[in-house]
């Protein structure tokens, strides 16, 4: 068997754990079902590039049952659940490649063990597996169904290949389906970022001076659990609309440069570039602390922060102190990486439901279509997301009413008038 996990005898405690997460992951379980009847992915090969959790393994069981030869590694190096990759690849049998807490050389050494898999189909979380495929492999790309991706910034990354001409086969932007975005960025992400701050710090947040760096659909989720629990909330934005959209929600908008000396503890979810920067370390109060919940570890300044500190210290697991030479102390959760994979074990499961079996049907869905569709960045088809919501409301028990003959008419017919 071909994989590369921490521990192979974690793999019975990571399956309790999957077992638990799939209790809450009732849309999956009934595709789980319909995929192992139906094999829409029979003989398809599959490399994935995923955070390796309890939900991520959910997702691999239902690709497995469809039919799919599936090859996985961790998109992040601090998100992996050792137990859970334990058990996918010594109970589930697939060719998994995620060590928690990896280096560099080795998170791409993993991605080139998936891609010499040889993928028809990749399912990405940040773009990293497309971008190493058109970079080292592009003579695999002919053999390409399509993709998918799961977060905004691999989404931004693939929308920039395709404004280059440089995009080698279709890809779904899964991370822009309503039931993905609208669900699992702002709900998922407002409250796993928060699981996580607190797991790592033990910080009280009422009356805490919060700043969210980011309006997007994942910063309006962080804003908004923050001032759930009394935190004062500030947002800096770039975009007029939602700047202006953070001010109506009753949020504090200014300035990085304002914000950098007025705020406690700051959450950059933006999905950029060094956001904060030396010029916003040097005025900031002494005890603040940082974060990340966007997706790579590149939107604070890190190496900036670290050339300024007269030292360096872990204080607490995922809290690392940086004191600087006039006495301050400024305190980095999760080494700027996803603050709620790296300190807490990322969305709850009942949330990645709807995301992930937005994966499955849209690897069945290329499967059908792949070699039709134009090598550019697709949306996930209608029928896909109404699927997802029609099969979640069901989930959760909950019924809805349609249209009645007369108000279809109404609805399509501009004639008929008030």
């Amino acid at each position: 068997m071909n994989y590369d996990v921490t521990d192979a005898s974690l793999a019975e405690a990571g399956g309790l754990r999957v077992e638990y997460a799939g209790s809450h992951m009732p849309v999956l379980g009934k595709l789980k079902e319909r995929f192992a009847k139906e094999q829409p992915l029979a003989g398809v090969r599959l490399g994935a590039c995923l955070h390796v959790t309890t939900e991520t393994a959910n997702l691999m069981a239902v690709l497995k049952a469809g039919g799919a030869h599936v090859a996985l590694c961790a998109s992040n190096p601090l998100s992996t659940q050792d137990d859970v990759a334990a058990w996918l690849a010594v109970e589930l049998g697939i060719p998994v490649f995620a060590v928690r807490g990896e280096d560099n050389d080795t998170y791409y050494q993993h991605i080139e063990a998936v891609i010499a898999e040889n993928p028809q189909i990749t399912m990405d979380d940040g773009c990293d597996l497309v971008c190493t495929l058109h970079d080292k492999h592009p003579q695999k790309l002919g053999d390409m169904l399509g993709g998918s991706e799961e977060t905004t910034t691999g989404v931004i990354r693939l929308r920039a290949m395709e404004e280059n001409d440089a995009l080698g086969y279709p890809v779904i932007a899964v991370n822009d389906a309503n039931t993905k975005h609208l669900f699992d960025n702002r709900y998922g992400t407002g409250q796993s970022t928060i699981d996580g701050i607190l797991r790592a710090t033990n910080v009280l947040l009422a009356g805490r001076r919060f700043v969210v760096f980011g309006y997007g659909w994942c910063g309006r989720g962080v804003a908004m659990r923050a001032k759930g629990m009394g935190a004062v909330v500030a947002v800096c934005e770039v975009d007029p609309l939602r700047a202006l959209e953070a001010a109506m929600d009753g949020h504090l908008v200014m300035t990085v440069a304002e914000a950098a000396a007025w705020g406690e503890l700051f959450v950059t979810v933006t999905g950029c570039c060094h956001v904060l920067r030396a010029e916003h370390f040097e005025v900031m109060k002494d005890g603040a602390i940082l974060c990340n919940s966007g997706h790579f570890d590149i939107e604070i300044d890190i190496a900036a922060l670290r050339k300024m500190a007269a030292s360096e210290r872990r204080v607490r697991p995922s809290v690392d102190e940086f004191a600087l030479p006039d006495g301050r102390r400024l305190y980095l959760l999760g080494e700027g990486r996803l603050v709620n994979l790296a300190a807490a074990e990322g969305h709850p499961a009942s949330v990645m439901d709807m995301s992930f079996a937005n994966q499955a049907l849209c690897a069945a869905y290329l499967v059908r279509e792949g070699k039709s569709l134009d090598k550019r960045v697709h949306t996930v088809p209608r029928e896909i997301d109404e699927e997802v919501a029609r099969l979640k409301l069901e989930s959760m028990g909950i019924s809805i009413d349609s249209l009645t003959p007369e108000q279809q008419k109404y609805l399509a017919d501009y004639q008929i008038g008030t």
